[in-house]
C-alpha cells in the first residue's frame, strides 16, 4: 500500500517497520522541502499520489476530510492515530497494519477514514 505519514510520525520508528511489510512509504519529517506543509497541502498530497495518510492531528484532519467528502472531492484514505503516546510505536504500526490487512485493496480506502 502506498502510505504518507504526516509530519508528526517518525520516518524511522513507524515509516520504516510499515516499509519492512512491503508498503510504499513517504514519510514527511523525513523530506524537508515536505515537513511544513500545511494540513489541506498535506491531504493534496496524499490524494495526488494515492496514498493513505497517515496522521496524529485528528483535530485538524477530520473536520478537512469530512469538508472533501461533502466538496465531493476524492481522497485516498486517512488513518487518525488516536494513541495517547506517539512514542507507542510498535502499537501504532500493528494499528496500522490490521487496517491495512482489512482492507488490502487500494480503491476501499478511497475517501475511507479510520481511526486506530
Amino acid at each position: 500500500m502506498r502510505l504518507l505519514l504526516d509530519a508528526n510520525l517518525s520516518p524511522r520508528r513507524i515509516g520504516s517497520p510499515l516499509g519492512a511489510l512491503g508498503h510504499d512509504v513517504l514519510a514527511l519529517a523525513a523530506d524537508p522541502t515536505l515537513e511544513d506543509l500545511d494540513d489541506p497541502l498535506v491531504l493534496a498530497l496524499a490524494a495526488s499520489e494515492e496514498r493513505v495518510l497517515i496522521t496524529r492531528n485528528s483535530r485538524d484532519f477530520a473536520p478537512l476530510a469530512r469538508d472533501w467528502v461533502e466538496a465531493q472531492r476524492p481522497h485516498a484514505g486517512i488513518i487518525l492515530i488516536w494513541a495517547p503516546d506517539h512514542s507507542q510505536f510498535d502499537q501504532v504500526v500493528a494499528g496500522v497494519q490490521r487496517y491495512l490487512e482489512l482492507y488490502p485493496e487500494h480503491e476501499r480506502w478511497r475517501d475511507l477514514v479510520v481511526a486506530v
